[in-house]
C-alpha cells in the first residue's frame, strides 16, 4: 500500500475505520487521504433550507459545500488519528458517492480504499444500488469494508 483513501462519515464504524486506515498507513509508511462526499441531495437540501430563512442575505455555494466537506474530513481526521504517526490530506467532493469515491481514488493514484458499509435490504439494494458493492467491483485495488 502506497496511498490509501479512507471515506469519512459521522458514524462510529466509519470513524473506527479511519483510525484503522491511519494505523495501517503509518505501519507501512503509506500516504492517507480522507474523503468526505456531500451528495447532490444534501447540498440542495442545505441550499434550499438557507434560502428559506427570511432576511438572510447569503447563499450556499458549491464552493462552500466543498469546503464544508473538506473541513468535516479534516475534523474527523484530527479526532480519530490523534496519536498516530501518519500524515494525511483531507478532501471534500460533491456528487454521487460511488462516482466521487472512484474518481478520487483514480485521480489521487490510491491503491487501497477503506469505507464503511451500510446495512440495506435486498429490495433497497435493488432500488437504490449499493455504493459499497459498486466500489468493490469497480475499483482496481484493495477495498476494506466494515459494517455497523
Amino acid at each position: 500500500m502506497k496511498r490509501a483513501l479512507a471515506i469519512v462519515e459521522a458514524s462510529e464504524s466509519a470513524k473506527e475505520l479511519v483510525r484503522e486506515a491511519g494505523e495501517l498507513a503509518a505501519g507501512v509508511g503509506a500516504e492517507l487521504v480522507l474523503l468526505h462526499v456531500t451528495t447532490n441531495e444534501e447540498y440542495e437540501d442545505t441550499r434550499t433550507s438557507l434560502e428559506g430563512i427570511p432576511n438572510l442575505e447569503t447563499s450556499y455555494t458549491a464552493g462552500q459545500a466543498l469546503e464544508g466537506a473538506r473541513q468535516f474530513a479534516q475534523d474527523i481526521g484530527r479526532e480519530v488519528l490523534d496519536g498516530i504517526d501518519v500524515e494525511y490530506e483531507a478532501i471534500g467532493r460533491i456528487g454521487d458517492e460511488r462516482d466521487q469515491i472512484l474518481d478520487a481514488a483514480t485521480e489521487l493514484d490510491c491503491d487501497h480504499v477503506f469505507l464503511a458499509g451500510r446495512k440495506r435490504s435486498p429490495t433497497g439494494k435493488a432500488l437504490f444500488g449499493d455504493r459499497t458493492q459498486s466500489v468493490i467491483l469497480d475499483f482496481d485495488g484493495a477495498v476494506t469494508v466494515v459494517t455497523e
